[in-house]
C-alpha cells in the first residue's frame, strides 16, 4: 500500500517542513502523527486513511532532519525546544488550536514533552510503545553506558567522528531488511525487567551499527513486516537524505536531560498508551508505573507485535485510535 495525500511543505519554525494532510478540515481536534526512527511520515500511511475516513483530520509531518524536511548542520537544532516548537508551528500555519499528539518510538518521546511544554495547544496524547517517564535520575547517556556499555547504539551516537551515520549510510538497503521484520516471539522465561526510562533489556543486543554491517539477509528467518515497495520508499528516502538529522536527534539527550531540571513531567491530558507485547526495545513493562504521572490514562496491549506496530497492526492500531478519539472527543 503506497497511497499518501500529496506532500505539501510549511515554513516553520526557521525550517521547510513537509507533511501531509486528509480528512475533513472542520474537523475540530485533529491528529498529529509523528514518526520516529529511522523512519518517515509513510510509516503512517495505514493510518491516515483509516482516521480520515472514518471523518478525522490527520496531519503527518516527516519531523526536522527527515525526509522532505530540511536538515539544519548544527546539532542544537535537534533540541527538545525545537523539536516540540516545529509542532506548535505546523499547528499555528495550518491555524489549528489543539491537536491530538500522536507519537511512535522517538515520536512518541516528543509528544509526551507537548502537554509539559505547550499544554495549550495539547488535546491529549497517545503514546505508541514509547511511555512517559519521569526524568532519569542521572544523565540517560550514562544510564545507557553503565546499562549496556559503550557498543549500546545510543551510546555510539554520541560519537563525534559520526560513523554509525557513515555505516548507516554505506548499507541503507541493508539497515531495512534488518529492522523492518517482525520478531520472533520472547518466551516469558527469558524476558527481563527493563529499566525505568530506559526500556531494552540488557539481553537485547544494541550494537545496531555493527548488527547492520553484518547482517545477511539471506540467513534471516523473521518474517518481512513492508512489501518490497514500501521498503524501497524507506530506502530512497534515506539514500537521499543520510542518517544523521535524526542521529542529532539522540545528541541532544543529555542536554536535553539537563535543562528539565525543574519541569513538571505531570501529563494533565488525557492519554492512551499503546503498547507492543513484543518490542524487546520498548517493552509493555517500560510503561509499568505511568499512572502515576499520567492520571487520566488508558492503556491498550497490541499482542503479537514487535516494534513497528502502526505498520505490523495497522487495522488494530488504527482501530484503537478511532475508538479513543471518539470515547473522549466526540
Amino acid at each position: 500500500m503506497l497511497e499518501m495525500p500529496p506532500l505539501q511543505y510549511a515554513e516553520v519554525n526557521g525550517i521547510r517542513m513537509g507533511f501531509y494532510e486528509a480528512g475533513p478540515k472542520d474537523d475540530p481536534v485533529p491528529m498529529v502523527l509523528c514518526h520516529g526512527w529511522p523512519e518517515i511520515a509513510f510509516s503512517w500511511r495505514h493510518q491516515i486513511k483509516a482516521l480520515s475516513e472514518a471523518g478525522i483530520r490527520v496531519i503527518a509531518p516527516d519531523q526536522r532532519g527527515y525526509g522532505s524536511t530540511d536538515r539544519p548542520e548544527k546539532v542544537e537544532d535537534y533540541d527538545i525546544e525545537h523539536l516540540t516548537g516545529d509542532l506548535v508551528a505546523l499547528l499555528d500555519h495550518l491555524k489549528i488550536d489543539k491537536a491530538i499528539f500522536v507519537g511512535h518510538d522517538w515520536g512518541g518521546f516528543i509528544v509526551w514533552q507537548m502537554p509539559l511544554r505547550h499544554k495549550a495547544r495539547t488535546a491529549g496524547v497517545v503514546g505508541i510503545n514509547t511511555p512517559h517517564s519521569d526524568r532519569a535520575p542521572i544523565d540517560p547517556i550514562e544510564l545507557f553506558k553503565k546499562r549496556f556499555g559503550d557498543s549500546m547504539y545510543i551510546v555510539q551516537f554520541q560519537d563525534p567522528k559520526r560513523e554509525p551515520d557513515r555505516i548507516f549510510a554505506e548499507r541503507t538497503q541493508q539497515l531495512f531488511d534488518a529492522f523492518m521484520r517482525k520478531p520472533i516471539p520472547m518466551k516469558p522465561a527469558a524476558a527481563e525487567a527493563p529499566v525505568a526510562g530506559v526500556g531494552a533489556s540488557s539481553k537485547t543486543n544494541l550494537a545496531f551499527p555493527q548488527m547492520v554491517q553484518a547482517y545477511d539477509a539471506k540467513f534471516d528467518p523473521r518474517e518481512k513486516i513492508l512489501s518490497d515497495e514500501e521498503q524501497a520508499v524507506f530506502v530512497d528516502t534515506f539514500r537521499k537524505s543520510g542518517f544523521t538529522g535524526g542521529i542529532n536527534w539522540y545528541r541532544n539527550m543529555s542536554g536535553n536531560w539537563r535543562r528539565a531540571a525543574d519541569l513538571d513531567h505531570t501529563v494533565r491530558v488525557p492519554s492512551l498508551m499503546i503498547m507492543a507485547e513484543n518490542d524487546a526495545v520498548l517493552p509493555p513493562s517500560a510503561a509499568d508505573g505511568m499512572e502515576k504521572i499520567v492520571p487520566d490514562l488508558e492503556k491498550y496491549l497490541v499482542r503479537g507485535s514487535g516494534h513497528w506496530t502502526q505498520q505490523e497492526k495497522p487495522e488494530e492500531v488504527s482501530a484503537k485510535l478511532i475508538e479513543w478519539r471518539r470515547k473522549r472527543f466526540g
